[in-house]
């Protein structure tokens, strides 16, 4: 029988969100936010922020994505930046703590005094000052994360989301496993939050009557993950459907090698870079002889940004270049992330004009024509906030020089009902023709 999805507490974020901004319901009212202003803008700058898992236990699978962005700013601004103005792109590390991520957001808001938010990274973390950014009338794009509430104009106006929302890329999922693995037991693995919940709407339009363990974690609680593996081997389990940050994916994965458990792992995006997962069983294991390509090896995951593998793309060309420029450690498809966030801020702020206010950015965020860098086509309409629209499917095989990802199944898109899941109808452009720097 399935369980129900418990929640993070997260009771003393909201009793501090609660005492620095307005009530509930203020933020749909956007006539009282004046925007037709150019907070954080000078002669020669702009200034942005940004509250990343700097530490703690998420930092391990994304402190490469304000690495990614960073990287991709000095770049920009070594060409002159926008309109005359480099960009200042402030970190603060908020521990993937909402208590924390409270506490910083309000440091670069009223600190700071940032122009825009770019980015802000979890779903636990990220809802905690949602309301408060709409209040303060501070453009937040692109959150990282897929939840669903980035989409909601009515009641957050200034938030636009980015990730392929978790229903959306759990449904692509969950249609290519029943098509596929018509006779299959499994099982659900999730972050106890949003992500989960999120997940689940989209998988169990397929998969509802083949579930057969149902487990959440709590981000806090690694030691609790052996018990849940074990109880999905003890279900027998053909395939765990994991919707985790990198972590837990990589404990989900050690965990099970450990109890002579071998299912298919299908992995969504946010949990699935392999680079990422490499060097996170290897620590976890304290054994640098770990043959984790071995275990890696047959993974299916999803995705819907330009990857390191995909050597002939112009846009992964590019990135590389980049990369090899101004960027630190490996490349990785999560650094890629981040890097796409910065283009595409970019773009949004050189289309603001010579003299940016936030009303501008968001103007031109909403009239963008994005037509990359991503897979598949994205929305920031008046309308519709929901970021990139699906997702493609493929496989991790393991091989010299990184191994290669295996296309399962091109780029489809769909909504988060019962709607088609389709193939996509879109012209990308590449980097020469994309408008983004001076």
């Amino acid at each position: 029988m399935r369980k129900p999805i418990t929640w993070a507490a997260g009771m003393l974020a909201l009793s501090l969100l609660a005492t620095s901004c307005g009530g509930a319901g203020e933020v749909a009212d956007s006539e009282g936010v004046d925007l037709d202003v150019s907070v954080g803008v000078t002669d020669d700058t702009v200034t942005i922020g940004t509250h990343q898992p700097l530490t703690g236990p998420a930092s391990a699978g994304y402190l490469a994505i304000s690495q990614g962005a960073s990287a991709m700013f000095d770049y920009i601004n070594d060409q002159g930046g926008i309109h005359g103005r480099k960009i200042e792109y402030l970190v603060k590390d908020d521990v993937y703590d909402p208590t924390k991520t409270v506490e910083v957001t309000q440091e670069l808001v009223e600190g700071e005094q940032i122009f825009a938010m770019l980015g802000g990274l979890g779903t636990p973390t990220h809802s905690k000052v949602i309301q408060y950014l709409n209040d303060k009338g501070v453009p937040d794009l692109f959150p990282s994360s897929g939840a669903l509430m980035w989409n909601d104009p009515e009641q957050y106006p200034l938030t636009y989301g980015y990730q392929v929302d978790y229903t959306k890329e759990a449904k692509v999922l969950a249609k290519y496993i029943e098509e596929n693995f018509p006779d299959a037991k499994v099982a659900y693995y999730y972050q106890n939050d949003d992500v989960g919940s999120d997940s689940i709407a989209g998988l169990d339009q397929y998969l509802a009557d083949k579930v057969v363990a149902d487990e959440g974690y709590e981000s806090t609680a690694p030691d609790a993950v052996g018990g849940q593996i074990a109880s999905f081997k003890e279900a027998k389990a053909d395939i765990v459907v994991c919707a985790c940050i990198p972590a837990f994916a990589a404990l989900g994965i050690l965990n099970a090698v450990g109890q002579g458990y071998h299912p298919q792992w299908v992995i969504s995006s946010i949990g699935s870079d392999i680079p990422t997962l490499r060097g996170l069983l290897k620590e976890y294991a304290d054994d640098d002889e770990l043959p984790v390509d071995q275990i890696l090896d047959g993974i299916i995951t999803s995705g819907y940004l330009p990857q390191v593998n995909m050597t002939d793309d112009p846009w992964t060309q590019f990135f590389t270049k980049i990369h090899e420029e101004y960027g630190e450690g490996e490349l990785t498809n999560t650094r890629i992330y981040g890097m796409v966030q910065a283009v595409m801020f970019a773009k949004a702020l050189k289309a603001a004009g010579e003299n940016p206010t936030r009303k501008s950015l968001i103007e031109a965020v909403e009239n963008m024509e994005w037509q990359g860098p991503g897979l598949v086509p994205f929305a920031s309409s008046a309308d519709d906030h929901g970021g990139h629209a699906g997702v493609l499917v493929q496989q991790y095989q393991a091989g010299e020089d990184g191994g290669t990802m295996k296309r399962l199944q091109e780029p489809m898109v769909t909504d988060r009902e019962g709607g088609e899941i389709s193939p996509v109808d879109y012209e990308r452009v590449g980097p020469d023709e994309y408008d983004f720097h001076d």
